[in-house]
């Protein structure tokens, strides 16, 4: 996803000793030597950290080889740590062989989605049939009502598609896109912290996260959702990178090569075409394709993507940023993005706008037909967006209004502490059935629970609290962009906390959260420059924690994977009465 900083270095080389002027010169033959001016470009485009090359010095590898190696790292270390987290996503995906928690809707709704164009309704005795037939059953002609857009379910159905109506063939693509997150987040770190340990320590974490590992094997659509946010957020740090390349690239140097901030460059210069914020938009619809709340995810990527316009060209030396951005950049920012998405998401519906609209397509698809006639606008639109715009108000109104009570149900205010994760599934096999144990003595338990490594969510807490004082006080951007991420997926909860809500939408936020612990873990570790002794205490304190979120996502391991163990054991694992 990113370039080697090699690669994006265009800076011409100094000059040399001869070609500086003639008064340079005069003045060194008696002693005097100017103190190095500092580039724009470096506050531009930063350069990449370079690993240190001791580590390969001490185990005896060669020059040539050692650096070979550290130019491959910026690669080689995030797809070791996918490799890593598709291994323990795909084993024993088909595990537990049952229709879970809501993928008695998703999967089925997927599996009509890929064969009748839209969504289905079934017999309530249908999941045991498709158990038992490997998916071999018939699929009604009578639309359901569904209260989600398709492309979440389009994704599942991908995946049975190819691997057939079964659990593992409707988890595939969610299994395959949490890996593919992973490896997105470490090139996505690696870009913000301009370190390629930094980066693949973010993936490594989201990696050991358990709500993570759990929704990348579940057919839900929160999964889905998290999986177009990060690549949304990813094209815009990428082209945030791009525009300030161009811009550096335009700045004249000065007599000594330097470049300085130029007002009138700053102020005039067009970025041009820019693929990756269209790219952006392009998953920005297919979030809000996914679920809705990617509604609110466009809004904060946009304000923020104006706002790095902004700093850009006030780094490059506008007087006036502000005007600067609304008269270069806001028109074409706008077009990249908004219509791009309204267009992917309209276009997301096709399936459904191309049924039949006699009754025997899609939901409310006659809706025009029937009722909407009496609409003022009817003459000049077409029925399929009469119909589709009042299916999509029916939704709001169901949303909006979906006050059910549910037994997993939790307060958006205790998702970061983890106060009430939900059990996707849960079994009570006896000894020496289903996995359990036969000197089990009592029945064991069988669990799927949607519940965050604990010791990783409770860093996140304070992890916040270090990118919101980066951001507010230190002016830090990258605490600013993960900030807003967070935001983005989090607060628009706290408007409906008296509707049904369940702790697990927060997975959307998930990758933000493990930004920010490896910025506070990079904090602790120490800043470059820092005493031998600094760095040694802070590497020994950052890897301490490290390790103990790690084996914390090993203790919770059955948990999180349906593994039967003794219910004692069980009942040890539910460290709150909540979890219960």
């Amino acid at each position: 996803m990113t370039s080697t900083a090699s690669s994006t270095d265009t800076r011409p080389s100094p000059p040399s000793p001869e070609q500086q002027p003639s008064w340079q010169q005069r003045l060194r033959r008696y002693g005097y030597a100017a103190k190095p001016r500092s580039d724009v470009r470096d506050r531009l485009v930063p350069p990449y950290t370079r690993p240190s090359p001791r580590l390969w010095a001490t185990l005896g590898l060669p020059p040539a080889l050692t650096d070979r190696l550290m130019r491959w790292s910026g690669w080689g270390g995030p797809l070791l740590v996918t490799l890593l987290a598709g291994v323990l996503r795909f084993w024993d995906l088909g595990n537990p062989k049952k229709v879970i928690f809501d993928e008695t809707y998703y999967a089925k709704d997927a599996w009509a989605l890929i064969h009748r164009g839209f969504e289905v309704n079934w017999d309530k005795n249908v999941n045991d049939l498709i158990l038992k037939t490997n998916g071999d059953v018939p699929i009604s002609e009578s639309a359901s009502y569904v209260v989600h857009p398709p492309v979440g379910k389009y994704v599942i159905g991908l995946g049975e598609w190819m691997f057939g109506f079964n659990p593992f063939g409707w988890r595939f693509m969610t299994a395959l896109l949490g890996t593919l997150s992973i490896l997105m987040l470490c090139r996505i770190g690696r870009r913000l912290f301009r370190s390629t340990f930094l980066g693949c320590l973010a993936g490594a974490l989201m990696a050991v996260d358990g709500l993570a590992f759990v929704m990348s094997r579940t057919a839900l659509l929160d999964g889905v959702l998290q999986f177009f946010v990060l690549a949304a957020f990813g094209c815009l740090v990428i082209d945030r990178d791009r525009a300030r390349e161009r811009l550096a690239a335009a700045l004249p140097p000065d007599a000594d090569g330097v470049v300085r901030p130029d007002a009138h460059v700053a102020e005039t210069t067009r970025m041009g075409l820019r693929p990756w914020r269209l790219l952006a938009g392009l998953m920005l619809g297919l979030a809000i394709g996914t679920k809705w709340n990617g509604l609110y995810i466009l809004v904060a990527f946009c304000v923020m993507a104006v706002l790095w316009d902004v700093g850009s060209r006030k780094v490059a030396g506008a007087r006036h940023p502000y005007e600067a951005v609304i008269k270069r950049d806001l028109g074409w920012a706008f077009l990249s993005t908004v219509p791009v998405a309204v267009a992917t998401y309209i276009g997301s519906w096709t399936a459904w706008i191309l049924s039949p609209s006699d009754g025997t397509g899609g939901y409310y698809r006659n809706w025009a037909a029937n009722q909407g006639q009496s609409s003022s606008w009817s003459w000049l639109l077409p029925d399929w967006w009469l119909s589709l715009w009042h299916y999509e108000h029916e939704v709001y109104q169901f949303h909006v209004g979906l006050h059910s009570p549910h037994a997993y149900e939790s307060n958006p205010w205790s998702w970061l502490v983890l106060g009430r994760p939900v059990s996707f599934f849960y079994e009570s096999p006896a000894p020496g059935k289903d996995g359990c144990p036969a000197d089990a003595g009592e029945q064991c338990a069988r669990e799927v629970l949607a519940l965050g490594t604990p010791l990783l969510w409770w860093a996140a807490g304070f992890a916040v609290l270090y990118v919101l004082w980066r951001w507010l006080f230190r002016r830090d951007w990258r605490a600013g962009a993960i900030a807003c991420g967070i935001a983005a997926g989090y607060l628009p909860w706290f408007m409906y906390q008296e509707r049904t809500i369940f702790f697990f939408y927060a997975v959307v936020f998930l990758p933000f959260l493990c930004l920010a612990v490896a910025m506070m873990i990079g904090a602790i570790v120490g800043p470059p420059g820092s005493s031998e002794r600094r760095r040694v205490a802070g590497a020994a304190g950052a890897g301490v924690l490290v390790l103990l979120i790690a084996w914390n996502f090993i203790y919770f391991w059955p948990l999180y994977t349906g593994t039967a163990i003794p219910i004692d054991s069980w009942r040890s694992r539910m460290w709150l009465d909540t979890w219960v």
